[in-house]
């Protein structure tokens, strides 16, 4: 979280101010909504926006707590979504295939999920191979480019308005799973339209799960649950220089 400013909420821990403060167990109201609670008054009202998935819990928390903040649906998770949409309706596309057909969907799943810049020239041709013999990933494909456009709008109204527009040609399609998506889009446009307002995301939150897993890895597993959260704690912190090796942060052993 930020204090006065946003805060990022992500499974069981809470950071603020880039450190973690809370440690719980679930994904419930109750979790998140016990550490806000212990919040000061004057704390509470001055956040302003909170980053978080679409998980309905968290939602709930903010809203009964945190008078004054935006809700901002963290960018990732949208596309995330979108990406299973892709996997779902690329399964059916397969199945619909002929021998020929099938042959070209061979090792282009994930070509279809990456971005096109990120791609070598022999995947893209690949992958343009599959579009070209495939209307409805191209269409996909091509919304998929225009829904991470959206991020670039600089208002509000604007992606609002961009939200609903690409929803509506999501619709004119005959994509059962292209149509679900668009419908929870439209349904929490709003809070995707707040990072207009707040250009926030749990990005912080995310190299946080990574940095729990990594310390997980390097420990063969946990025993002593408090040292790992303090562990955890740990790297959430800024690095802090030793007085014996002053080019090196301080490390807990």
């Amino acid at each position: 979280m930020y204090y006065n400013e946003e805060i990022l909420l992500r499974n069981q821990f809470t950071c603020l101010n880039n450190g973690v403060q809370l440690f719980g167990t679930g994904r419930t109201a109750d979790v998140f909504s016990s550490f806000l609670k212990q919040l000061p008054k004057e704390t509470a009202l001055g956040i302003k926006a909170v980053a978080m998935d679409m998980g309905p819990s968290y939602q709930k928390s903010v809203r009964e707590n945190l008078p004054h903040a935006d809700i901002v649906f963290d960018r990732f998770h949208v596309m995330q979504n979108y990406s299973k949409a892709i996997s779902n309706q690329r399964r059916v596309e397969f199945r619909k295939a002929d021998a020929k057909g099938k042959s070209l969907f061979k090792g282009c799943h994930y070509l279809l999920l990456k971005n096109a810049d990120k791609l070598k020239p022999k995947h893209t041709q690949r992958l343009n191979d599959l579009l070209t013999n495939n209307n409805n990933l191209n269409t996909l494909y091509i919304l998929k480019e225009q829904l991470q456009e959206l991020w670039q709008l600089p208002t509000f109204d604007e992606m609002t308005d961009g939200i609903n527009a690409w929803c509506e040609l999501a619709h004119e399609t005959k994509m059962h799973y292209l149509k679900k998506f668009a419908d929870s889009l439209k349904k929490h446009s709003i809070g995707i339209a707040n990072y207009a307002k707040h250009k926030l995301t749990s990005a912080i939150i995310e190299a946080g799960n990574i940095a729990i897993g990594m310390i997980r890895k390097r420990a063969r597993g946990i025993r002593d649950t408090e040292y790992f959260k303090l562990k955890i704690r740990q790297s959430s912190l800024n690095d802090t220089s030793s007085m014996f090796y002053d080019s090196y942060p301080f490390l807990l052993t």
